[in-house]
């Protein structure tokens, strides 16, 4: 048995597939209701594009450190770490000032409502956020995650089976040139139209496949144990990390 559901969040489809004996339990509807509305409440509190946000009132300098949402100190905080770990690849400080944890957000946005997902006995999960994808697999039974092409968003280059973990993808095919170098503060330019990156949590893989594009050629060296990366080039060429495919 399969559900599935679809909703507009922070400025994305946020798609959520159900499959076992239970997804159309009380449960699992409530378990989704709560997951959407903890979503929006991310987004009311980190979205750059809503005048009222706390992140965009505190980039206005309206408040403080001090009197914002305690969990915009936690995702600061979160940044900071993902700077560090990435040598300074990944970085919410913006190059002509502000800040933006837009990179981060969405990972650690959907790792904590995972949590909700995680709590219902007997459902696999497949939860897919603007094509940064979470798996919640209790039956062993794999998800098939598509890597989109960068050249054509109605086929994928390559495919991978998931039990549990994450999937996230960077690049610049869908947006246009959104991402930026700390190193020189200029936008990100590379051979490499996107890199995606699987692993354990969504969190991390999102951040480290934004530094691994930001690194260019050199983006399998920015990878940490456990996680692994496929990178897709302009004339249409493949290069995987040897753990790649493994599930």
């Amino acid at each position: 048995m399969r559900r599935t559901w679809v909703e507009q969040v922070m400025g994305m489809p946020v798609s959520l597939l159900a499959r076992g004996e239970y997804a159309e339990s009380a449960e699992v509807e409530a378990a989704v209701k709560e997951l959407y509305v903890e979503l929006s409440d991310v987004d009311r509190v980190f979205s750059t594009y809503k005048p009222d946000s706390e992140v965009s009132r505190l980039g206005r300098g309206e408040v403080g450190w001090d009197e914002v949402d305690p969990d915009v100190r936690v995702v600061a905080e979160r940044c900071a770490a993902a700077r560090e770990l990435t040598g300074g690849l990944f970085d919410a400080d913006l190059p002509a000032g502000g800040w933006d944890p837009s990179g981060l957000v969405k990972g650690w946005a959907v790792e904590r409502v995972g949590g909700l997902l995680r709590a219902v006995d007997g459902v696999d999960w497949c939860l897919n956020a603007g094509g940064d994808v979470l798996v919640i697999c209790p039956s062993a039974e794999p998800f098939t995650i598509g890597i989109q092409d960068p050249h054509d968003p109605g086929r994928v280059v390559a495919s991978l089976a998931r039990t549990g973990g994450a999937v996230a993808t960077s690049g610049t095919a869908a947006r246009g040139a959104h991402l930026y170098d700390p190193r020189t503060g200029r936008p990100a330019t590379s051979r490499w139209l996107s890199v995606s990156v699987s692993g354990a949590s969504l969190e991390y893989a999102d951040v480290l496949a934004t530094a691994a594009y930001v690194a260019g050629d050199g983006w399998p060296e920015v990878l940490l144990p456990g996680y692994d990366g496929l990178g897709v080039l302009a004339d249409g060429n493949l290069q995987a990390t040897p753990g790649w495919g493994v599930a």
